[in-house]
């Protein structure tokens, strides 16, 4: 371009202003439409083009709330918009959005806008109930942030469709009137026809009948399609993933570091299957040297095989209690990337050098190939660490207490940082032979938990730290501080139970002193939780600003290329320094597709995340259901104007207590002090308080559990700014 253009131009003038030849000028034309699809450009009134950011424009992903609003969450980062439901524009929950920001709340200060344009569709199907009035039908999507409800006209539907894959064989309805009829009230997926519009519905098609709403497989099935978790791989890709061979082959091992005779194990949990990781260790002059040796799936998985294709589209492996949707096919997951016992495997391997002190002197990667002596378990590894197992390899025996030696002192090193442990049990969903939930128990964490996590933070560090001081494009894993908003909100709730976070300047070293300081209290658990949920959401990105809960300037994932897709990228940017160093080329295609590759996984991660929390949502209202009019100790953990909600001491499930369920007074929210007041006992629940409650009522469908409250449990004396003391 000769001159900047200082308004929204047409194509016209576009042409002329980039000298674009008439014979190219299709070409043009394509190029914008996909500068427009991926938002860097918008069309507006008059056929005019112009930069989202100089007309106030923010392009994001729209996420709606059931009441009706929604944010827009910025592609370039910063403050979400909220949009009012009147300003919709028919977009849908996820759609890629162009919204204007049109002021600030007068509230609460924050950006208000409204969806002018929809750049992209999330939405090709639709999960929900369907219902039949007079003269249609209607899907009621099952994800409660979908607003809008499927309008299907019931002279399309009929017994040709492929509605049909949802009735056994010999059951199918002979009519159309039939069919319609044995729809009702059941689960089906349907394809959207016409997309929603101010002030129109969308219309759609019935594709499949999953089920009967309170199966509890349908319920799976529902939540898989619901977060469009591509479950079953396409035919052509398990091809290519049986044609891998299964064996390492000598010409494979050529030109790598052979670490067969070393001493190797990998350390997982009792019903892992895909093993990445393998870890040995010997003890120096200086210190320690520390080898992690990662699955080489960047030697399987090429750059743009199908196999390749069908794991970016994947982004990372999907756990459910019961079940795992992995991102690779079972033939190379649990077959030759795994590293499995007493077998020859090819490895990256970062080679680390400590000082006594848990301080990294040095580290340098290559590639390997190794033969991992045992599969050691967690269990197994704590009961050897206490000396209650005994195995016939002294060498692993003592390879283990140097690990925890190491472990030890890179956890002091941490701490000293200030990177944030947060001590937030896990439940541990038990599913019996028949797939039920047998119990809910607290998830251990050991010392031999703690041996891997330290080593895998370790070299992702590592080698996010080797890639940064060579200057190369590479992917980040990054964690922004919390917002100023989130913080101050904080601030005024731990003042409830006597806390203050030290230091003029927030670092994670004052919040995990704080932490520290709640340690071993009743509101321990609490704090931790809200000061989480007031951290920023870590994510992948190609511009390093460090890791603010760890504490690291540089920071990547690369030690689970079998799970996540980001460790193959920094695995295939390592592998191309080690074997041929960066050309100008290389560079050039990483500084293009890392920025898309980013975003991509970030949002395949915040996906998964989503999917794995609603199925724990359901298992606990599932194994909840046969458990009404039962009472329970529990301890309070959020406070609305609405009721309060209280998690379950025995099986970390939450409930909520309705505030007309309380039925001795009137009860006031006290939004800064977080709890209800009665208005005329004068009795306070706020977060925090041990209360005794009851199992009143248990939904399924919504994964809700209504509590009515029975009274309250006194644990101590309260100190003046609330809160108790032990």
């Amino acid at each position: 371009m000769r001159d900047k253009a200082y308004r929204p131009l047409s194509f016209k003038e576009l042409t002329r202003r980039m000298q674009v030849p008439k014979e190219q000028r299709d070409i043009f034309k394509k190029l914008l439409r996909d500068l427009i699809k991926d938002g860097h450009i918008v069309k507006i009134r008059g056929e005019r083009y112009g930069v989202p950011a100089k007309m106030n424009l923010t392009v994001g992903e729209l996420s709606c709330h059931p009441n009706g609003f929604g944010f827009v969450a910025p592609e370039a980062g910063g403050e979400d918009i909220f949009i009012n439901p009147r300003n919709m524009k028919g977009a849908m929950h996820r759609d890629k959005v162009v919204a204007r920001v049109e002021g600030r709340s007068k509230g609460n200060g924050k950006r208000e806008g409204r969806i002018i344009r929809v750049l992209e569709r999330a939405h090709k199907t639709i999960v929900g109930r369907f219902e039949k009035s007079k003269e249609v039908g209607i899907v009621i999507p099952s994800d409660e942030r979908v607003l809008q409800e499927i309008i299907i006209p019931l002279k399309d539907i009929n017994t040709i469709q492929p509605v049909l894959k949802g009735f056994n064989s010999g059951t199918a309805p002979a009519s159309r009137h039939e069919l319609i009829r044995a729809m009702e009230g059941k689960i089906v997926e349907a394809e959207i026809t016409r997309w929603p519009e101010e002030n129109i519905a969308p219309a759609g098609r019935i594709i499949g009948i999953i089920g009967e709403p309170d199966d509890t497989e349908v319920e799976i099935e529902v939540i898989v399609k619901k977060y469009g978790l591509p479950h079953r791989f396409p035919h052509h890709v398990i091809a290519e993933a049986k044609g891998t061979p299964q064996e390492v082959a000598e010409q494979d091992i050529a030109g790598r570091v052979d670490l067969r005779k070393r001493t190797t194990v990998t350390i997982d949990g009792e019903t892992a299957k895909d093993f990445d990781d393998a870890v040995s260790i010997e003890r120096t002059s200086r210190g320690y040297k520390l080898w992690v040796s990662i699955a080489d799936v960047a030697h399987y998985v090429k750059k743009g095989s199908i196999l390749d294709e069908e794991a970016y589209k994947r982004g990372t492996s999907v756990y459910f209690p019961d079940r795992c949707i992995p991102m690779l096919p079972e033939a190379l997951s649990n077959g030759i990337c795994s590293l499995n016992p007493n077998v020859d495997r090819l490895t990256l391997t970062a080679e680390m050098d400590f000082d006594h002190h848990g301080n990294i002197l040095h580290s340098k990667f290559y590639e390997s190939v190794i033969n991992s002596c045992e599969r050691l378990t967690y269990t197994n590894v704590k009961n050897i660490l206490d000396s209650k197992l005994k195995i016939q390899d002294s060498k692993i025996e003592a390879d283990l207490l140097l690990m925890q030696e190491l472990c030890l002192k890179l956890r002091q090193r941490r701490a000293e940082l200030g990177s944030i442990d947060f001590d937030l049990p896990e439940p541990q969903i038990i599913i019996d032979i028949e797939g039920r939930v047998e119990d809910i128990v607290k998830s251990e964490r050991n010392i031999a938990h703690q041996i891997i996590e330290e080593f895998m933070l370790a070299a992702n560090q590592s080698a996010a730290a080797y890639i940064a001081r060579l200057k190369l494009p590479f992917l980040y894993r990054i964690h922004e501080k919390p917002d100023e908003e989130s913080i101050n909100e904080f601030k005024e709730f731990i003042q409830n139970f006597g806390y203050h976070l030290k230091g003029k300047k927030l670092s994670s070293k004052v919040l995990q002193d704080l932490l520290s300081e709640a340690a071993g209290k009743p509101e321990e658990k609490l704090i931790n939780h809200i000061l989480l949920r007031s951290m920023k959401q870590a994510r992948y990105s190609e511009k390093n600003i460090g890791h603010f809960g760890l504490a690291f300037e540089y920071y990547t994932h690369f030690t689970s290329p079998i799970r996540r897709y980001p460790d193959l990228i920094v695995h295939r940017i390592l592998k191309t320094m080690i074997k041929t160093r960066y050309s100008e080329k290389d560079k050039a295609y990483w500084e293009k597709n890392l920025p898309e590759i980013a975003a991509h996984t970030s949002q395949r991660e915040r996906n998964a995340m989503g999917a794995e929390r609603e199925i724990v949502d359901l298992k606990k209202t599932q194994f909840m259901k046969d458990k009404i009019g039962e009472v329970y100790n529990g301890i309070i953990s959020g406070v609305t104007s609405f009721g309060l909600f209280a998690e379950l001491e025995e099986y970390f499930v939450e409930g909520l207590a309705h505030v007309t369920n309380m039925k001795d007074d009137y009860y006031m929210f006290m939004e800064k002090e977080h709890s209800l007041i009665g208005e005329h006992t004068n009795k306070r629940y706020r977060i925090g308080d041990k209360v005794k409650v009851k199992i009143e009522n248990v939904n399924i469908e919504r994964r809700q559990i209504d509590l009515a409250l029975e009274g309250q449990i006194k644990t101590g004396k309260r100190h003046e700014a609330g809160g108790y003391r032990k």
